[in-house]
């Protein structure tokens, strides 16, 4: 399983109402794209984020899901609108549970 974890700054001037539409596009993308099994997003309450009020994170099915995403049409229409708003920082990695056994 692949996770893509990312943290928003809002650029100045951005609403609540924009920030609720963002939140709601971004669940949106469930059962759009192939491979995406979990998106789960909210607002950042950490003293430690330095400025970043948002985040989520996605739950990819393996590394060629994760790929597919970021060309997919669905997300492209999205960063469309969404890049200009925002300062993301992104973490993409191979997942590794509590559960199995880690081989380094």
């Amino acid at each position: 399983m692949y996770i893509h974890a990312f943290l928003f700054r809002w650029v100045e001037g951005i609403t609540e109402e924009q920030k609720k539409h963002v939140k709601q596009e971004i669940l949106a993308l469930q059962g759009k794209i192939p491979g995406l099994l979990e998106t789960h997003v909210g607002t950042n309450d950490s003293p430690r984020g330095k400025d970043h009020t948002f985040g989520g994170v996605m739950k990819f099915a393996d590394k060629a899901a994760l790929d597919a995403y970021f060309p997919h049409p669905v997300h492209q229409a999205l960063g469309e609108w969404l890049m200009p708003m925002i300062e993301p920082l992104e973490l993409d990695f191979d997942a590794v549970s509590s559960t199995e056994k880690y081989s380094g």
